[in-house]
């Protein structure tokens, strides 16, 4: 029997989840070497864009790394364990992209138009929208997840799985980004 197909059968997902919980990163390692190929086709063919399945599978072996000690074989095989990581986080983007696909041009209009400008002023709303593509992608989903979705700042932080101090200085220098572009 080939080494590569006797190799699928020998290895203990399991056990290599325990030691990730442990922090043993060769595990971890150990995983990727054995899965990545068949989980990025996995995410690819969720989320149909190869470099978006590219960051599902990073985000994914983040997950995995840090929720191994959640695992429990009890309720599955370990491999399982680590397919199911990937499916949920190819559907969360899934589920993401179709509410930034809502949010495009009419969102930065409506933005726009909720401001409210005093009576010497106009906001230009196609001014607005240049320059909120002058920021990056992660502060305009913040913006427009507080301001448009009306998301409060812990719920962007789950939704883009960013630490919560982080999403609250994106948004606070998106909107200075923001302010100085439009003056």
């Amino acid at each position: 029997m080939p080494p590569s197909a006797n190799s699928d059968i020998d290895f203990d997902y399991e056990s290599a989840l325990a030691a990730c919980a442990r922090g043993e990163r060769f595990a971890l390692r150990a995983i990727y070497m054995r899965e990545s190929r068949r989980l990025l086709g996995v995410a690819t063919r969720l989320v149909r864009r190869r470099e978006l399945a590219e960051e599902v599978l990073q985000d994914a072996f983040l997950q995995i790394w840090e929720k191994a000690s959640t695992f429990d074989p009890s309720l599955g095989s370990g491999r399982g364990w680590i397919y199911s990581v990937v499916r949920y986080r190819a559907l969360n983007e899934i589920r993401k992209d179709a509410r930034m696909d809502v949010t495009e041009d009419e969102t930065l209009h409506y933005l726009a138009d909720q401001q409210q400008p005093t009576e010497q002023e106009g906001l230009d709303t196609d001014a607005f929208a240049e320059c909120m593509k002058h920021l990056d992608e992660k502060r305009q989903q913040s913006i427009m997840l507080a301001f448009v979705d009306g998301y409060s700042h812990e719920q962007i932080a789950e939704t883009l799985h960013t630490p919560l101090g982080t999403i609250k200085s994106w948004i606070r220098r998106g909107l200075t980004a923001l302010k100085e572009c439009m003056s």
